[in-house]
């Protein structure tokens, strides 16, 4: 009967670390976000910039800087907004201007294919949202700011065992971490 009890007495504890573990990487991407966020030296990407609207009024115009190891090749059009291509005298791609409606509480995806840096580094992508008050936010910031920049590690890719797990390796760790501590403080069978 005391491990029934300690069991029911750790189930609300144990549901609140679980809840927490998976709310703590969605409130760090609550904002202007350039993904993946880590890719290969040399390798041809393609980058996504997801843009959520946290505010009451619409979003209407998102811009970005490309970090200038990078050269950008091409990008995939967006329902409902318009793309502005920004370059140098080189004709460089060195930014991009989205103009649109993002209402509040939604988000929204600019895909575009770049070729990676063959050394490497840290790609830091500065990005610009501005909402129909008029109000504009600055995703340029350190990482650990307010409103923080957006970066992609640049690494050489890994030959050997162990090079990097798949993304769905953690997922199905604590998948299984949850049905064993379920099977774990559930209740013993009675026995006749």
């Amino acid at each position: 009967m005391k491990i029934l009890s300690f069991s029911r007495r750790c189930v609300p504890a144990v549901v609140a670390m679980v809840a927490v573990t998976l709310l703590i990487p969605a409130i760090g991407y609550a904002h202007a976000v350039v993904f993946p966020k880590a890719s290969t030296t040399g390798a041809y990407e393609r980058y996504v910039l997801r843009v959520p609207n946290e505010k009451t009024s619409a979003t209407t115009r998102v811009e970005i800087h490309f970090p200038a190891d990078v050269r950008v090749t091409g990008f995939e059009d967006v329902p409902g907004w318009q793309l502005e291509v920004q370059t140098d005298s080189a004709k460089r791609v060195v930014g991009a201007v989205w103009t649109g409606t993002l209402a509040p509480q939604r988000f929204v995806e600019f895909p575009f294919m770049a070729a990676n840096p063959k050394s490497a580094t840290k790609l830091v992508w500065p990005a610009y949202q501005t909402y129909a008050d008029g109000e504009r936010v600055e995703w340029t910031g350190a990482e650990g700011t307010k409103s923080p920049a957006s970066a992609t590690t640049i690494a050489a890719a890994s030959s050997g065992p162990g090079g990097g797990a798949p993304m769905w390796v953690p997922w199905a760790a604590l998948g299984l971490a949850i049905v064993s501590l379920g099977l774990a403080i559930r209740r013993p069978e009675q026995r006749a």
